[in-house]
Protein backbone atom coordinates (compact mmCIF):
# COMPACT_ATOMS: atom_id res chain seq x y z
CA UNK A 1 0.00 0.00 0.00
CA UNK A 2 3.06 2.17 0.69
CA UNK A 3 4.75 1.49 -2.17
CA UNK A 4 1.58 2.02 -4.18
CA UNK A 5 0.67 5.50 -2.49
CA UNK A 6 4.92 6.16 -3.11
CA UNK A 7 4.39 5.58 -6.69
CA UNK A 8 1.10 7.92 -6.96
CA UNK A 9 3.10 10.64 -5.41
CA UNK A 10 5.92 10.22 -7.40
CA UNK A 11 3.84 10.25 -11.09
CA UNK A 12 2.32 13.64 -9.45
CA UNK A 13 6.02 15.40 -8.56
CA UNK A 14 7.14 14.53 -12.40
CA UNK A 15 3.82 16.05 -14.21
CA UNK A 16 4.07 18.90 -11.83
CA UNK A 17 8.07 19.24 -13.23
CA UNK A 18 6.80 18.33 -16.66
CA UNK A 19 4.03 21.02 -16.77
CA UNK A 20 6.75 23.72 -14.92
CA UNK A 21 9.32 22.85 -18.03
CA UNK A 22 6.74 23.02 -20.75
CA UNK A 23 5.52 25.92 -19.31
CA UNK A 24 9.02 27.76 -19.27
CA UNK A 25 9.48 26.21 -22.45
CA UNK A 26 6.02 28.20 -24.18
CA UNK A 27 7.75 31.79 -21.73
CA UNK A 28 11.21 31.04 -23.42
CA UNK A 29 9.51 30.98 -27.28
CA UNK A 30 9.73 34.48 -29.01
CA UNK A 31 6.26 36.10 -28.89
CA UNK A 32 4.43 37.45 -32.01
CA UNK A 33 4.75 40.74 -33.18
CA UNK A 34 1.47 42.23 -31.37
CA UNK A 35 1.85 45.06 -34.03
CA UNK A 36 2.58 43.19 -37.02
CA UNK A 37 0.11 43.42 -40.11
CA UNK A 38 -2.44 40.79 -40.78
CA UNK A 39 -1.52 39.13 -43.72
CA UNK A 40 -3.18 40.53 -46.61
CA UNK A 41 -6.13 38.85 -48.66
CA UNK A 42 -5.55 37.47 -52.46
CA UNK A 43 -6.38 40.01 -54.93
CA UNK A 44 -5.72 43.15 -52.06
CA UNK A 45 -3.51 45.35 -54.21
CA UNK A 46 -3.72 44.03 -57.23
CA UNK A 47 -6.91 47.20 -58.80
CA UNK A 48 -4.36 50.14 -57.59
CA UNK A 49 -1.07 48.13 -58.97
CA UNK A 50 -2.90 47.83 -62.44
CA UNK A 51 -3.95 51.26 -62.72
CA UNK A 52 -0.30 52.93 -61.47
CA UNK A 53 1.44 50.69 -63.91
CA UNK A 54 -1.36 51.61 -66.96
CA UNK A 55 -1.05 55.61 -65.93
CA UNK A 56 -4.91 56.03 -65.94
CA UNK A 57 -8.13 55.05 -64.17
CA UNK A 58 -10.47 53.32 -66.56
CA UNK A 59 -14.38 54.98 -65.04
CA UNK A 60 -17.91 53.18 -66.47
CA UNK A 61 -20.19 55.97 -66.80
CA UNK A 62 -23.25 56.77 -68.23
CA UNK A 63 -22.98 59.23 -71.51
CA UNK A 64 -26.98 59.70 -71.58
CA UNK A 65 -27.74 61.78 -68.57
CA UNK A 66 -27.42 65.48 -68.61
CA UNK A 67 -25.98 66.43 -65.11
CA UNK A 68 -25.05 62.91 -64.29
CA UNK A 69 -23.52 61.72 -66.95
CA UNK A 70 -23.27 63.12 -70.12
CA UNK A 71 -20.96 63.61 -73.28
CA UNK A 72 -20.89 66.13 -75.17
CA UNK A 73 -20.32 67.33 -79.27
CA UNK A 74 -17.19 67.66 -78.60
CA UNK A 75 -16.50 64.41 -76.72
CA UNK A 76 -16.75 65.81 -73.07
CA UNK A 77 -17.88 64.31 -70.12
CA UNK A 78 -19.78 66.27 -67.29
CA UNK A 79 -21.84 64.86 -64.86
CA UNK A 80 -21.74 64.31 -61.09
CA UNK A 81 -21.56 60.83 -61.38
CA UNK A 82 -17.89 61.73 -63.83
CA UNK A 83 -17.01 64.21 -61.56
CA UNK A 84 -16.63 60.82 -59.01
CA UNK A 85 -14.47 59.53 -61.42
CA UNK A 86 -12.23 62.46 -61.34
CA UNK A 87 -11.98 62.69 -57.91
CA UNK A 88 -11.01 59.02 -57.35
CA UNK A 89 -8.57 59.56 -60.62
CA UNK A 90 -6.67 62.62 -58.20
CA UNK A 91 -6.50 60.79 -54.68
CA UNK A 92 -4.31 58.13 -57.06
CA UNK A 93 -2.36 60.81 -59.19
CA UNK A 94 -2.90 63.85 -57.84
CA UNK A 95 -4.16 64.29 -61.16
CA UNK A 96 -8.13 64.08 -62.35
CA UNK A 97 -7.68 64.23 -66.13
CA UNK A 98 -5.47 60.99 -65.87
CA UNK A 99 -9.17 59.17 -66.37
CA UNK A 100 -10.91 57.04 -69.40
CA UNK A 101 -14.16 57.55 -69.46
CA UNK A 102 -15.84 54.00 -70.66
CA UNK A 103 -19.51 54.72 -71.98
CA UNK A 104 -21.55 51.80 -70.98
CA UNK A 105 -25.25 50.96 -70.97
CA UNK A 106 -27.54 49.65 -68.20
CA UNK A 107 -27.54 46.10 -69.58
CA UNK A 108 -23.44 45.94 -70.56
CA UNK A 109 -22.08 47.63 -67.00
CA UNK A 110 -22.20 45.23 -64.74
CA UNK A 111 -20.08 42.20 -67.14
CA UNK A 112 -18.17 45.26 -68.00
CA UNK A 113 -16.88 45.73 -64.17
CA UNK A 114 -16.51 42.28 -63.73
CA UNK A 115 -14.44 41.48 -66.62
CA UNK A 116 -12.29 44.34 -65.29
CA UNK A 117 -13.03 46.60 -68.56
CA UNK A 118 -13.25 49.00 -66.21
CA UNK A 119 -11.82 49.91 -63.02
CA UNK A 120 -14.82 51.04 -61.33
CA UNK A 121 -18.60 51.78 -62.29
CA UNK A 122 -19.92 55.13 -61.28
CA UNK A 123 -23.05 55.10 -63.72
CA UNK A 124 -26.51 56.20 -61.49
CA UNK A 125 -26.60 52.48 -60.30
CA UNK A 126 -28.85 51.21 -57.45
CA UNK A 127 -27.51 49.19 -54.15
CA UNK A 128 -29.07 46.23 -53.96
CA UNK A 129 -28.63 42.93 -52.21
CA UNK A 130 -28.73 41.04 -55.71
CA UNK A 131 -26.11 43.30 -56.68
CA UNK A 132 -24.18 42.86 -53.48
CA UNK A 133 -23.94 39.30 -54.06
CA UNK A 134 -24.91 37.99 -57.27
CA UNK A 135 -22.70 40.22 -59.16
CA UNK A 136 -19.89 40.10 -56.70
CA UNK A 137 -20.24 44.01 -56.25
CA UNK A 138 -19.25 46.61 -53.66
CA UNK A 139 -21.01 49.60 -53.37
CA UNK A 140 -18.99 52.49 -51.70
CA UNK A 141 -21.28 54.82 -49.38
CA UNK A 142 -23.94 56.44 -51.60
CA UNK A 143 -23.40 59.25 -53.00
CA UNK A 144 -27.09 60.16 -54.34
CA UNK A 145 -30.64 59.37 -52.48
CA UNK A 146 -32.80 58.97 -55.27
CA UNK A 147 -36.51 57.48 -55.91
CA UNK A 148 -38.20 56.10 -59.09
CA UNK A 149 -40.65 58.60 -60.61
CA UNK A 150 -42.98 58.93 -63.80
CA UNK A 151 -43.31 61.76 -66.26
CA UNK A 152 -46.44 62.13 -68.60
CA UNK A 153 -47.13 64.82 -71.56
CA UNK A 154 -48.55 68.06 -69.42
CA UNK A 155 -51.86 67.63 -71.67
CA UNK A 156 -52.07 64.20 -70.76
CA UNK A 157 -54.06 65.08 -67.59
CA UNK A 158 -52.88 62.50 -65.75
CA UNK A 159 -51.72 62.94 -62.26
CA UNK A 160 -51.88 59.85 -60.16
CA UNK A 161 -50.53 56.34 -61.16
CA UNK A 162 -54.13 55.14 -61.78
CA UNK A 163 -54.84 57.25 -64.58
CA UNK A 164 -52.11 55.07 -66.37
CA UNK A 165 -53.96 52.31 -66.75
CA UNK A 166 -54.34 50.53 -69.72
CA UNK A 167 -51.31 52.52 -70.71
CA UNK A 168 -48.36 52.10 -72.56
CA UNK A 169 -45.10 52.93 -70.39
CA UNK A 170 -41.70 53.32 -71.46
CA UNK A 171 -38.80 51.73 -69.29
CA UNK A 172 -35.31 51.16 -70.30
CA UNK A 173 -34.35 47.21 -69.53
CA UNK A 174 -31.88 45.72 -67.51
CA UNK A 175 -32.54 48.24 -64.61
CA UNK A 176 -34.02 48.15 -61.23
CA UNK A 177 -36.84 50.39 -62.79
CA UNK A 178 -37.70 47.98 -64.79
CA UNK A 179 -38.60 45.38 -61.59
CA UNK A 180 -40.15 48.58 -59.44
CA UNK A 181 -42.36 49.35 -62.20
CA UNK A 182 -43.77 45.89 -62.41
CA UNK A 183 -43.85 45.78 -58.70
CA UNK A 184 -46.01 48.79 -58.00
CA UNK A 185 -48.29 48.37 -60.79
CA UNK A 186 -49.27 44.82 -59.88
CA UNK A 187 -49.48 46.02 -56.68
CA UNK A 188 -51.88 48.84 -57.39
CA UNK A 189 -53.92 46.67 -59.44
CA UNK A 190 -52.60 48.54 -62.89
CA UNK A 191 -52.88 47.30 -65.99
CA UNK A 192 -50.20 48.45 -68.25
CA UNK A 193 -47.75 47.80 -71.31
CA UNK A 194 -44.20 48.05 -70.93
CA UNK A 195 -42.04 49.52 -74.32
CA UNK A 196 -38.74 48.26 -73.19
CA UNK A 197 -35.56 49.55 -74.81
CA UNK A 198 -31.78 49.84 -74.91
CA UNK A 199 -30.48 52.79 -73.54
CA UNK A 200 -31.75 56.01 -72.15
CA UNK A 201 -31.89 57.45 -75.19
CA UNK A 202 -33.89 55.04 -77.05
CA UNK A 203 -36.11 55.36 -74.23
CA UNK A 204 -36.74 58.72 -74.26
CA UNK A 205 -36.73 59.18 -77.99
CA UNK A 206 -39.89 56.91 -78.00
CA UNK A 207 -41.39 59.07 -75.33
CA UNK A 208 -41.08 62.42 -77.20
CA UNK A 209 -42.45 60.69 -80.34
CA UNK A 210 -45.64 59.63 -78.56
CA UNK A 211 -44.91 56.32 -78.15
CA UNK A 212 -45.78 55.86 -75.20
CA UNK A 213 -48.01 57.95 -72.32
CA UNK A 214 -45.24 57.97 -69.97
CA UNK A 215 -42.14 57.25 -69.35
CA UNK A 216 -40.26 56.60 -66.10
CA UNK A 217 -36.63 56.20 -64.60
CA UNK A 218 -35.25 57.52 -61.13
CA UNK A 219 -36.25 60.83 -60.64
CA UNK A 220 -33.02 62.55 -60.95
CA UNK A 221 -33.18 60.99 -64.37
CA UNK A 222 -36.18 62.35 -65.49
CA UNK A 223 -35.52 66.07 -64.57
CA UNK A 224 -32.09 65.56 -66.50
CA UNK A 225 -33.53 64.37 -69.44
CA UNK A 226 -36.70 66.84 -69.33
CA UNK A 227 -34.01 69.23 -70.23
CA UNK A 228 -33.19 68.06 -73.33
CA UNK A 229 -36.53 67.54 -74.66
CA UNK A 230 -38.25 69.71 -77.67
CA UNK A 231 -40.44 71.93 -74.92
CA UNK A 232 -39.38 70.58 -71.19
CA UNK A 233 -42.65 72.26 -70.24
CA UNK A 234 -44.82 70.58 -72.07
CA UNK A 235 -43.94 67.29 -69.46
CA UNK A 236 -44.54 66.66 -66.22
CA UNK A 237 -43.14 64.42 -63.42
CA UNK A 238 -45.68 63.22 -60.90
CA UNK A 239 -45.90 63.50 -57.63
CA UNK A 240 -45.28 59.38 -56.83
CA UNK A 241 -42.01 58.18 -55.45
CA UNK A 242 -42.04 54.77 -56.65
CA UNK A 243 -39.09 53.28 -54.64
CA UNK A 244 -35.75 53.73 -53.07
CA UNK A 245 -32.54 54.07 -55.15
CA UNK A 246 -29.43 54.98 -53.43
CA UNK A 247 -27.02 55.27 -56.10
CA UNK A 248 -23.14 55.57 -56.02
CA UNK A 249 -19.86 54.18 -57.40
CA UNK A 250 -19.30 49.99 -57.38
CA UNK A 251 -16.01 48.08 -57.10
CA UNK A 252 -15.72 44.39 -57.86
CA UNK A 253 -15.33 42.22 -55.28
CA UNK A 254 -11.79 40.59 -54.05
CA UNK A 255 -9.62 43.83 -53.42
CA UNK A 256 -10.14 45.40 -50.39
CA UNK A 257 -7.61 48.28 -50.65
CA UNK A 258 -9.40 49.04 -53.74
CA UNK A 259 -12.86 48.78 -52.01
CA UNK A 260 -11.00 51.47 -49.22
CA UNK A 261 -10.18 54.26 -51.77
CA UNK A 262 -13.24 54.51 -53.57
CA UNK A 263 -15.21 54.09 -50.39
CA UNK A 264 -12.77 57.26 -49.29
CA UNK A 265 -13.00 58.94 -51.63
CA UNK A 266 -16.56 59.77 -51.49
CA UNK A 267 -16.07 60.29 -47.82
CA UNK A 268 -13.52 62.99 -48.28
CA UNK A 269 -15.77 64.96 -50.37
CA UNK A 270 -18.28 64.93 -47.86
CA UNK A 271 -15.61 65.91 -44.91
CA UNK A 272 -14.73 68.79 -47.10
CA UNK A 273 -17.95 70.32 -46.77
CA UNK A 274 -18.51 69.30 -43.26
CA UNK A 275 -15.16 71.19 -42.27
CA UNK A 276 -16.02 73.85 -44.55
CA UNK A 277 -12.48 73.01 -46.60
CA UNK A 278 -13.05 73.74 -50.16
CA UNK A 279 -11.25 74.05 -53.64
CA UNK A 280 -10.63 77.96 -52.73
CA UNK A 281 -9.57 77.80 -49.39
CA UNK A 282 -8.11 74.54 -49.10
CA UNK A 283 -4.05 76.03 -49.27
CA UNK A 284 -5.17 77.99 -46.52
CA UNK A 285 -6.81 75.40 -44.28
CA UNK A 286 -3.35 73.16 -44.93
CA UNK A 287 -1.14 75.82 -43.91
CA UNK A 288 -2.62 77.16 -40.67
CA UNK A 289 -5.73 75.55 -39.33
CA UNK A 290 -5.33 73.97 -35.96
CA UNK A 291 -7.94 71.11 -36.26
CA UNK A 292 -6.65 67.55 -35.87
CA UNK A 293 -9.30 66.32 -37.98
CA UNK A 294 -8.50 68.76 -41.15
CA UNK A 295 -5.12 68.29 -40.12
CA UNK A 296 -5.59 64.47 -40.79
CA UNK A 297 -7.68 65.30 -43.77
CA UNK A 298 -5.37 67.35 -45.36
CA UNK A 299 -2.00 65.63 -45.14
CA UNK A 300 -0.65 67.54 -42.77
CA UNK A 301 -0.85 64.64 -40.20
CA UNK A 302 -1.36 61.26 -39.26
CA UNK A 303 -0.42 59.34 -42.66
CA UNK A 304 -3.97 58.32 -43.75
CA UNK A 305 -3.00 58.44 -47.39
CA UNK A 306 -0.15 55.61 -46.88
CA UNK A 307 -3.07 53.17 -44.98
CA UNK A 308 -4.59 53.79 -48.09
CA UNK A 309 -1.77 52.85 -50.25
CA UNK A 310 -1.62 56.62 -51.62
CA UNK A 311 0.46 59.55 -50.91
CA UNK A 312 -0.58 61.56 -47.99
CA UNK A 313 -1.84 64.49 -49.85
CA UNK A 314 -4.70 62.46 -51.32
CA UNK A 315 -7.91 63.82 -49.54
CA UNK A 316 -6.47 67.53 -50.21
CA UNK A 317 -5.70 66.46 -54.30
CA UNK A 318 -10.02 65.71 -54.85
CA UNK A 319 -10.84 68.67 -53.07
CA UNK A 320 -8.17 71.06 -54.86
CA UNK A 321 -9.04 69.83 -58.26
CA UNK A 322 -12.12 68.65 -57.92
CA UNK A 323 -14.01 70.24 -55.20
CA UNK A 324 -16.07 69.08 -51.70
CA UNK A 325 -19.22 67.40 -52.30
CA UNK A 326 -21.58 70.87 -52.43
CA UNK A 327 -18.77 72.16 -54.96
CA UNK A 328 -19.17 68.82 -57.16
CA UNK A 329 -23.49 68.90 -57.02
CA UNK A 330 -23.83 72.52 -57.32
CA UNK A 331 -21.91 72.70 -60.16
CA UNK A 332 -23.81 69.65 -61.91
CA UNK A 333 -27.02 69.51 -60.14
CA UNK A 334 -27.46 73.11 -58.38
CA UNK A 335 -29.87 76.01 -58.67
CA UNK A 336 -27.87 77.59 -61.39
CA UNK A 337 -28.32 74.43 -63.86
CA UNK A 338 -30.85 72.91 -66.00
CA UNK A 339 -30.31 69.72 -63.77
CA UNK A 340 -31.44 72.07 -60.68
CA UNK A 341 -32.25 69.14 -58.15
CA UNK A 342 -32.80 70.40 -54.33
CA UNK A 343 -30.47 68.53 -52.28
CA UNK A 344 -32.84 66.97 -49.69
CA UNK A 345 -31.95 63.78 -48.92
CA UNK A 346 -28.59 64.19 -50.51
CA UNK A 347 -27.71 66.82 -47.69
CA UNK A 348 -25.16 66.58 -44.72
CA UNK A 349 -26.41 64.87 -41.56
CA UNK A 350 -26.07 68.35 -39.59
CA UNK A 351 -28.15 69.74 -42.31
CA UNK A 352 -31.14 67.24 -41.98
CA UNK A 353 -29.50 65.01 -45.13
CA UNK A 354 -28.38 61.62 -44.72
CA UNK A 355 -24.92 62.19 -46.00
CA UNK A 356 -22.16 61.48 -42.95
CA UNK A 357 -18.32 60.56 -43.20
CA UNK A 358 -17.00 58.64 -40.74
CA UNK A 359 -13.87 60.20 -38.69
CA UNK A 360 -10.31 60.75 -40.57
CA UNK A 361 -8.19 59.33 -37.78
Amino acid sequence: MRKSLLLVSMLIVASIIMTACGSSAATDAPAADATEAPASPAGFGVTLETVKARGNLICGVNAQVPGFGYVDESGNYSGFDVDYCRALAAAIFGDPSKVEFRPVTASERFTALQSGEIDILSRNTTWTLSRDTELAGNFTATTFYDGQGMMVPADSGATTLKDLDGGTICVQTGTTTELNLADVMAAEGISYTPAVFEDADSTFAAYSEGRCDAVTTDKSGLVARRTVLADPSAHVILDVTMSKEPLGPMVRHGDDQWFDIAQWTVFAMFAGEEYGVDSTNVDDMKASSQSPEIRRLLGVEGDMGLKLGLDNAWAYNIIKTVGNYEEVYNRNLGPDTPTFIPRGYNSLYTDGGLLYAPPVR
